[in-house]
């Protein structure tokens, strides 16, 4: 099978992705890699080096998501990309080229939109001004036009439906990680952490700057975005002596900040799926995660919830596994022992590879 993957180098796409290639070419299976958004750097595509029948075509078209997007050049440029090298099935990251007109089956993740977000951070619809229109139209376009549309939990797909419209074709298929890419083994060394975008107000790691930690909090995660149309205010007044702001971090860097941890702080508001915290359960931290449907969804108990958005209820769970050494551990365990069972990237993988021998049998049958 020779499958057309679609990647973008801003953010957790590009891990996803990594991990999908890496699974589908240890199957056998012939991919081409297509990236949008920026030129990814050569410490990101370091992992494609190594991997024979791996076709990679970076370029710098401006994402979806963008103000100023180039929707028409990168649909022209996909679209002349799958008749040259003529795929059996395309795995698209974004909405747009769900409705490509190309006869090959075509399978659009819904990873996370712009709409979702603004609700969930704004607690109201987006105004519906000249690029909002444009975009849900973008986004309702290649919803419609896929043959199948995957998201990362059935919260997300539910957003998929409330908001643009009911695919025809749809399907949960869960995020993965590779476990041994992470060190569960390691002793820890009591203090928490929370990975994601300061600026971004979905991840809300302003609720940290309310509390008083009763431990050291490391916040690792670019603090900027070049859109301010997308930022969100941040809130809470003076940083506390016990929060350490980390800046962005490489891999490894990271690697080694959730070795060390003994709990992560899931502070978002907005989050289909969350591979930060994934990371975090497989390098053996307990999860505190905020109360917001899709963390029940992938942590079910195995998470430490604390009231939806309240800061003060933050700190009185940090402090009760702080000061209460086994039932950290044993969150930990629960956290550790659920992300192995249920979000491997072997299970991801096998799952994708499932739905696209769906759709390309199906679609052969039709024609």
């Amino acid at each position: 099978m020779h499958a057309l993957v679609t990647a973008d180098t801003i953010g957790g796409v590009w891990t996803y992705v990594r991990e999908l290639v890496t699974g589908l070419v240890a199957r056998g299976v012939q991919v081409t890699l297509v990236s949008f958004g920026e030129i990814p750097t050569s410490q990101q595509t370091s992992w494609i080096d190594g991997l024979a029948g791996v076709d990679f075509r970076p370029t710098g078209f401006r994402l979806e998501w963008m103000h100023e997007a180039d929707i028409e050049a990168s649909s022209e440029y996909l679209a002349s990309t799958v008749r040259e090298v003529r795929p059996d099935v395309l795995h698209l990251n974004q909405f747009c080229y769900g409705a490509l007109s190309v006869n090959v089956p075509r399978i659009v993740v819904a990873h996370s939109d712009v709409v979702s977000w603004w609700v969930a951070v704004h607690d109201e619809e987006p105004r519906d001004g000249t690029w909002m229109q444009w975009y849900r139209e973008i986004v309702l376009r290649g919803v419609r036009g896929a043959t199948a549309v995957v998201a990362p939990s059935l919260w997300m797909l539910r957003c998929v439906r409330k908001h643009y419209a009911s695919p025809a074709r749809e399907r949960v298929i869960y995020n993965g990680r590779t476990p041994h890419m992470f060190n569960p083994h390691i002793t820890k060394e009591g203090y928490a952490l929370s990975v994601g975008r300061v600026w971004d107000g979905g991840k809300q790691i302003s609720l940290l700057r309310q509390i008083d930690p009763p431990m050291p909090v490391y916040i690792a995660g670019a603090q900027d975005h070049a859109d301010a149309t997308l930022r969100a205010p941040v809130r809470g007044g003076a940083r506390k002596k016990n929060l350490h702001m980390k800046g962005p971090q490489n891999e490894a860097q990271l690697r080694q900040l959730y070795s060390r941890a003994s709990i992560y702080a899931a502070t978002s508001r907005y989050e289909p799926f969350g591979l930060a915290p994934l990371e975090a359960a497989l390098s053996r931290c307990a999860i505190v995660a905020n109360d917001i449907p899709s963390f029940h969804e992938i942590w079910g108990d195995s998470a430490y919830y604390f009231s939806l958005n309240d800061p003060a209820a933050l700190e009185a769970a940090l402090r009760e596994l702080a000061e209460n050494e086994e039932l950290c551990r044993r969150f930990a365990n629960r956290a550790y022992e659920h992300a192995r069972q249920h979000y491997s990237a072997d299970r991801m993988v096998d799952d994708y590879l499932d739905l696209y021998k769906t759709v390309v049998e199906t679609e052969a049958a039709a024609a």
